[in-house]
């Protein structure tokens, strides 16, 4: 890919030569899209854009015929009082009196009405008021505040009896701030930690704060840029999280190879303009055909069919495709005007460990064991992966709810102890109704024989409430299913529901629309929707990213090779994943709760984003490995130095990964940890078991076979070998002299 090469030291040059013009653009450019983005406002994605499937159909039916309310539940309950003592009853009345009066909330239900008595538990002693919050879905969370607190002032009244409320508003408003509260954790914990590792890789302040501030720069203009394509489809509270994740990991991978490759041709004896050109033209290259690699990877998150995998996908592909250009343009300006100043701030305890020529002593040590026996030590690695990848034949998802808060959240807490009084009250399904009268005598009988089929199939339960529109068009039942709402049993409540009973009834009224959604309904149909898709949207990963890399080393082999290797360690990170977090092993040690199941868009996210990021390290590690077999034609001796001299760097850019993506551990929201810890473990065993064990095992067993391509594949561009400018005969100036950099 000899364009490539072109572009990047092109890019690299001008940049270079004109290094304030290149920052001034910098600066100008993310100014302005922070400023512009903050105008235009971030359009996040509503529950009816984001179901899809029959809950995808039943969303739209609701947003057509009804004000989208958020649904409130108050709990009432008490261990000695039922509800009819007046205590009880007066302790409902003054909350109704108080939420009536913050002038909030609509269409209240009290269980002390007759119509609604299947709002008081068998017991007696819980009951339910429900309600819901005047105002969009969207702005619930702010107007359900002043409700909250009439709430909680009046359980203050009444300490005999347990009162607390849950519901859309509340558990969005928990969310809210469990995912604020953990985005600034995140950000407090990423970037001294990321500052740390950079300290020790590059062994001076300067060199290590340039990845750092690139990788940052990146996120702000990604972000101001998510707000307008935000208009185009919408993005979830997640995108935020992810854009952090993957900005910080790629932009200082990026930086990283960049800054090092430099260092080590200026430590060779070229001029500050020579090594930005010659890294421009080899390690921009990587980047570029990384970044590229990247993108093409989380493309195929626009294959799922689901608007949930297009926010996080826009959101990632832009973060992504700023700090690729970052890297080729504002980093070489950075480096020509700091020129030897890069070094500045030599750390020099950690200088003293360091070995020449870029090697790593722990590295090169482990490497020629696995070279001294490459069949052996590829089938221990791989057996190594296949055995943690075992726990994935158990994989069950499902979408995160109220479950995904911490156990100590007030709103979850509620909510399980409604699903206690009331079964799959706190989680019911949705069933809408659209016909020209639902007053009509045929829907008002089949809505009878509904409920009496329902209650006696024995997987659903009472509260069963109704909630016609004002045209009479459309209603809305809610349906308490068995079980938790993620499990078993609601799955088979479900299904039950789908497929017998509404068919049975509501099904045979003609000219009647049925529909159910849900959050038991929203997670089967979205895990259907993504086992039809999956095949789809692997294919699509594993062929473009075979053909780049087809293209780019001119080999049949290495493609292959990259695609299997890279298969593994995702399925050894989805494994891992299952036995911690589906499992429950890492309960304690993570801190939360299992819900038995992983949530439903990390494994195919996973897949995408672990594929894409993988690339770095086996592009920049072949083209290194491809650099050196192109001196000497000797497979054994290019994949030695090539992998001796990129380990450093690639352990340096894996730890930070490996701790950034651990910093979401240490969060509160489940879906979060799972998506932090399977990211870090599979880029540690990607840079340790895969590149420095099974990658070059595997190339050595294969030999000159890497390089094979048949004669039907001549036609593919040659890579050439980049002319680097000569070395100078004489020492170079020693007016400031430079510390080895190499790892």
């Amino acid at each position: 890919m000899g364009s490539a090469r072109k572009l990047t030291g092109s890019a690299g040059r001008w940049s270079a030569t004109h290094p304030w013009r290149a920052l001034g653009i910098w600066l100008g450019c993310v100014v302005i899209l922070l400023v512009t983005g903050h105008m235009v406002g971030t359009q996040q994605l509503s529950s009816a854009d984001s179901a899809v499937g029959q809950s995808g159909q039943a969303e739209q039916m609701i947003s057509r015929n009804f004000a989208r309310h958020a649904y409130e539940s108050v709990l009432f309950d008490s261990r000695s009082l039922q509800v009819s003592a007046p205590a009880y009853q007066a302790a409902i009345r003054d909350v109704v009196a108080r939420i009536v009066a913050t002038g909030r909330v609509t269409q209240i239900r009290s269980p002390l009405d007759p119509g609604f008595a299947n709002q008081i538990s068998a017991t007696r002693h819980a009951a339910l008021l429900q309600f819901q919050v005047k105002g969009s879905l969207n702005n619930s969370t702010t107007a359900v505040v002043p409700v909250l607190a009439a709430v909680h002032a009046a359980a203050a009244g009444h300490p005999q009896i347990q009162i607390a409320e849950t519901g859309d508003a509340t558990i969005n408003k928990a969310v809210n701030d469990t995912v604020l509260t953990d985005l600034r954790r995140a950000e407090a914990l990423s970037f001294p930690i990321t500052l740390v590792v950079l300290l020790i890789a590059f062994g001076a302040v300067v060199a290590a704060i340039l990845p750092l501030g690139l990788a940052t720069m990146a996120i702000l203009a990604a972000n101001g840029l998510v707000a307008f394509t935000s208009h185009l489809s919408g993005v979830t509270e997640q995108a935020s999280a992810v854009m952090l994740l993957i900005g910080l990991a790629v932009g200082v991978d990026y930086s990283m190879f960049y800054v090092k490759r430099q260092r080590e041709e200026r430590i060779a004896g070229r001029s500050v303009r020579d090594s930005i050109e010659v890294a421009a033209a080899t390690s921009g290259r990587s980047v570029l055909i990384s970044g590229l690699t990247v993108l093409l990877a989380m493309s195929g998150m626009f294959l799922t069919g689901s608007k949930i995998f297009y926010g996080i996908g826009q959101a990632t592909m832009l973060v992504v495709a700023v700090a690729v250009i970052g890297s080729l343009t504002l980093l070489p300006a950075l480096l020509a005007l700091l020129g030897d100043r890069v070094n500045k701030g030599q750390l020099r305890v950690i200088s003293k460990l360091r070995q020449p020529a870029g090697q790593s002593r722990v590295w090169s040590a482990i490497l020629d064991r696995v070279l001294a026996r490459p069949a052996l030590s590829a089938v221990l690695a791989a057996g190594v992966l296949i055995v943690l990848a075992l726990p994935v034949f158990r994989l069950h998802t499902a979408t995160p709810g109220a479950s995904d808060l911490p156990q100590n959240t007030a709103a979850l807490q509620t909510y399980n102890r409604i699903q206690q009084a009331f079964p799959g009250g706190g989680s019911p399904a949705i069933v809408v109704l659209e016909a020209p009268n639902i007053t009509a005598p045929s829907v008002l009988a089949a809505g009878a024989a509904f409920e009496r089929a329902a209650l006696a199939s024995g997987q659903m339960h009472q509260p069963i409430s109704v909630i016609p529109n004002a045209a009479r068009t459309a209603a809305i039942i809610q349906v308490p299913l068995a079980g938790t709402g993620e499990n078993a049993a609601s799955i088979q409540a479900l299904a039950t529901l789908r497929d017998k009973i509404i068919p049975a009834t509501l099904g045979r009224v003609p000219g009647l629309r049925v529909a159910v959604t849900g959050e038991t309904a929203g997670t089967a149909d979205f895990n259907n929707l993504m086992r039809q898709r999956a095949v789809w949207v692997f294919a699509f990963v594993l062929l473009l990213a075979f053909i780049l890399l087809l293209i780019s080393f001119r080999s049949l082999v290495i493609p292959i090779t990259a695609v299997i290797l890279n298969l593994l360690s995702v399925a050894a990170a989805y494994g891992v994943i299952v036995a911690l977090f589906q499992w429950g092993w890492g309960q304690s040690a993570l801190g939360f709760t299992s819900a038995h199941a992983v949530a439903s868009w990390l494994p195919l996210f996973l897949f995408v984003v672990l594929f894409g990021l993988s690339m770095d390290y086996h592009v920049f590690i072949l083209s290194r490995i491809r650099e050196s077999y192109d001196r000497t034609h000797q497979t054994d001796q290019a994949v030695a130095q090539g992998i001796k001299t990129t380990a450093g760097v690639v352990t340096a850019a894996a730890v930070v990964m490996v701790f950034v993506f651990l910093t979401f551990a240490t969060l509160s929201m489940v879906s979060l940890k799972e998506m932090g810890v399977g990211l870090a473990v599979a880029v540690l065993l990607d840079a340790t078991v895969v590149r420095a064990v099974l990658l070059p095992a595997t190339m050595t067993v294969l030999g000159r076979r890497n390089w094979y391509l048949p004669n039907w594949l001549h036609w593919l561009p040659q890579i050439s070998q980049t002319t680097l400018p000569p070395l100078p005969t004489a020492e170079r100036p020693a007016e400031e002299p430079v510390k080895a950099a190499g790892r």
